[in-house]
């Protein structure tokens, strides 16, 4: 799937999120959508990918960030402030949220 099959609503929480904190962050986001059947599925993985990337090193951070990583307390609290958009996302019934295309 691409991010544009999101919801507006996972797009503003995940993707908007990630890009207000970095773009590199949210590449790797985006690379994640392709591997997703749908909205469910990516906002799954995301979560999965979130939990991983906390236990990133500064080693991790300078490669994700090609060689200009974020302080890591930083990088935490954008990961937090994700999993927070999602947990309110999660709320919404599918029906409810917003798609661009539908």
């Amino acid at each position: 799937m691409d991010t544009g099959d999101l919801s507006e609503e996972t797009y503003r929480a995940i993707m908007i999120e990630a890009e207000r904190f970095n773009h590199d962050l949210t590449l790797q986001f985006g690379l994640l959508s392709g591997e997703c059947k749908d909205e469910e599925d990516f906002i799954e993985k995301s979560i999965q990918l979130i939990e991983e990337m906390k236990n990133y090193d500064e080693i991790d951070l300078d490669d994700m960030f090609f060689g200009n990583p974020p302080k890591m307390n930083d990088f935490h609290n954008a990961l937090r402030k994700i999993i927070e958009n999602i947990n309110k996302v999660k709320e919404i019934p599918i029906e409810k949220r917003t798609y661009l295309y539908g």
